[in-house]
């Protein structure tokens, strides 16, 4: 400790370092303990090593924990679309069903969002079908094929379904038959409104003879009056692993088992909508003739509907694409307005694929037109085309999104379709200076003019020179009528 001591005139004021008194006893003050503690020799080293650690710790957990962090998974948010009220004067469109790019675990969680409507769902009213013995066959086929292969083989679903093609058929914006309602939109490779229309299900996959009956008695019973009334009015539906555009601008009325129905907000939702019959005869469809023995006659009989796509025999939809793809596309001559496609048809693809090709060479274009010639030598380099040209094209293909078509029509003359829609329109041309391919032109048969009826059977005549024939009046020679004078 230090002490100071007082100074004088010649001593000044000073400090000196004195030791403490102790209260330790001689022992204590020898113990190592002791001495170790006051003089602090190994508190030094402990204090960097604890320092030192922390430090790596410090460095290392962050680089850890970043290394190791879970997954984020991205919240999903709800699809939004305008929740437009279509008033009762404007019949709602129906727009091709589109689905948003997501994952079905994401979808589930999206379709939970929408909560289920809290106004009345009223039962609808029985149906009783009107129309003849065949009518019924292709309606019941058409129905009994929607309910299997879009719920599968359960009663329920497929009860479900039945109800909302029916709901439909009575609705103004849709078809009113049932083939027509099922079917509406077949033509379209995406956008049809049942799904297994236009995706190759009825190529790639056949109910069993027990799940087809069942369907068949469903939809028997529901053409008799048998009512799903969980479903209330609906009119759309969907599973709840995808997410349509549309999904979140409908009122959600109800869930049986995994799919999800839906009905049109405001008035058109409401049971005074559904107030249309159906009308005229059920059209046949190239597409149930391997299923419905009705649909295949008519089929037969020429009564298939314009642009039924029959399936290929033999040849799975993936293994056509394939086929298509391996394929190396023509030279194709594009026309200056850069939609229109004039090609030689390859020998390697067979007819039956020709349209897959000419959506192949399309592309992306949302309309386009593809001309194809099996023979390079009558393939044209430009349009317009001339008469021998538009007699010798062999397969046309149309794609046009905005109007929703996509037709394809083939030479018959040349390769026979079991649908006659499928068929080019036979055209006729009278040749106009212009050679038509041929040995020589077709030239309009002579007109003999007559003078009164033709030689008669059992009529006797007096024989002699014919009488001479009255020279044309200059009137009558210059083509002009005039009134007869006494």
């Amino acid at each position: 400790m230090w002490r100071t001591t007082d100074g004088d005139a010649s001593h000044p004021v000073r400090a000196e370092l004195v030791e403490a008194p102790s209260f330790l006893s001689p022992e204590e003050k020898d113990s190592p303990s002791t001495n170790s503690g006051r003089t602090g020799a190994s508190g030094p080293p402990a204090i960097k090593v604890v320092l030192v650690a922390t430090a790596v710790a410090a460095l290392v957990a962050p680089a850890l924990i970043v290394r190791n962090a879970p997954a984020v998974r991205p919240v999903p948010r709800a699809v939004a679309t305008p929740q437009r009220v279509v008033p009762p004067a404007e019949i709602p469109p129906v727009e091709p069903t589109r689905f948003v790019e997501i994952a079905p675990e994401d979808a589930r969680a999206i379709n939970a969002t929408v909560p289920f409507s809290a106004a009345p769902n009223p039962a609808a009213r029985p149906f009783s079908f009107a129309g003849s013995t065949e009518d019924l066959a292709r309606a019941t086929d058409c129905l009994a094929a929607a309910v299997i292969y879009e719920a599968g083989d359960d009663a329920p679903g497929e009860r479900a379904v039945a109800q909302v093609i029916i709901n439909r058929l009575r609705h103004p914006a849709f078809p009113k038959t049932i083939c027509g309602v099922v079917f509406q939109g077949q033509e379209r490779s995406t956008g049809c409104q049942f799904t297994f229309t236009c995706d190759g299900a009825l190529n790639r996959w056949r109910p069993t003879e027990a799940g087809w009956r069942r369907a068949r008695e469903i939809a028997t019973m529901a053409l008799r009056g048998s009512v799903y009334r969980p479903v209330g009015h609906a009119t759309h539906y969907h599973t709840d692993w995808v997410v349509p555009y549309w999904s979140s601008s409908l009122d959600k009325i109800t869930a049986v088992g995994t799919h999800l129905f839906f009905r049109w907000t405001g008035w058109w939702g409401t049971p005074p909508a559904f107030n249309r019959r159906q009308a005229g005869p059920e059209p046949a469809f190239a597409k149930m003739a391997a299923l419905s023995p009705a649909h295949a006659s008519g089929v037969a009989a020429g009564e298939a509907v314009a642009g039924d796509e029959p399936l290929l025999e033999g040849l799975p939809p993936a293994a056509a694409e394939a086929a298509v793809e391996g394929a190396a596309l023509p030279d194709a001559e594009m026309t200056p307005d850069a939609n229109s496609f004039l090609i030689t048809l390859p020998a390697t693809v067979a007819p039956d694929l020709w349209h897959l090709l000419a959506n192949k060479i399309c592309g992306a274009r949302r309309y386009c037109k593809v001309l194809g010639w099996v023979d390079p030598k009558l393939t044209p380099a430009r349009l317009p085309l001339n008469t021998a040209q538009v007699a010798s094209l062999s397969f046309s293909y149309l794609r046009d999104d905005e109007n929703g078509l996509e037709r394809r029509l083939w030479n018959c003359r040349e390769f026979k379709r079991p649908v006659p829609a499928q068929c080019m329109r036979a055209q006729v041309f009278i040749p106009t200076g212009e050679t038509i391919g041929g040995p020589a032109d077709v030239q309009p048969p002579a007109v003999v003019p007559t003078r009164g009826p033709g030689e008669l059977d059992g009529v006797r005549r007096r024989s002699g020179p014919p009488a001479p024939a009255p020279s044309p009046t200059p009137s009558a020679a210059a083509g002009a009528p005039k009134a007869a004078t006494p």
